[in-house]
């Protein structure tokens, strides 16, 4: 069964821009506590650059949208957030190449974007980033026939949480070593949204 068409990848990142428009100001307030300050910032504009792309561009496959997607966010969004969320959508992109996006090919395609994010960003599980987030919804697609996409938004949720007590080892968070507990991680946040913003997509459908 198909899962994300052309329409609604489309859909999927006009409601990520909604969000990330909606909630600059605190992507930035986390970032201010322990990083840069600029991520929501950077995420904002990242993704309306997205979808004034993609808006009135026709597309053939979901993994054209992605890819449109990929390379405008590593173009235009600054810091580490850019490149490694293009790498995300890049890495999706690759792997739905010619494929219907079907659970276990979108299943494939978080795995291909799981590794891209871990080698672009040196990432492991458990180091306050995003790829905690990625790493455990992608473990959620690996290990439940979904049907409630509810459920992984409460393990997205849990992992946000789960953030705010971990000690950052990864950029700019990683020099206030021990001071960085008690901050959820700004990319663990956004990428909470673009999740969000799928499964509202996806329940639209349903």
């Amino acid at each position: 069964m198909t899962i994300l068409t052309v329409a609604q990848t489309k859909q999927w990142m006009e409601e990520i821009n909604k969000r990330m428009k909606e909630h600059k100001e605190q992507l930035t307030e986390l970032d201010q506590a322990i990083g840069d300050g600029d991520h929501g910032i950077n995420m904002a504009r990242g993704f309306s650059e997205v979808i004034n792309k993609i808006a009135d561009t026709e597309y053939d496959t979901v993994a054209d949208v992605l890819k449109s997607a990929a390379m405008t966010l590593t173009a235009k969004v600054g810091g580490a957030s850019g490149p490694l969320y293009g790498t995300a959508f890049l890495k999706m992109s690759m792997a739905l190449q010619n494929k219907d996006v079907n659970q276990q090919n979108f299943q494939a395609a978080m795995e291909a974007a799981l590794e891209g994010i871990k080698m672009r960003g040196k990432a492991e599980f458990g180091e306050k980033t995003m790829y905690d987030v990625w790493y455990q919804v992608t473990a959620f697609l690996k290990s439940e026939k979904v049907e409630d996409w509810q459920e992984m938004m409460e393990v997205c949720q849990a992992t946000l949480e789960d953030t705010r007590e971990m000690v950052a080892t990864k950029g700019r968070a990683s020099y206030l070593n021990e001071r960085s507990i008690g901050h959820i991680d700004p990319g663990s946040m956004s990428s909470f949204y673009i999740f969000e913003a799928l499964v509202a997509v996806l329940e639209v459908e349903e």
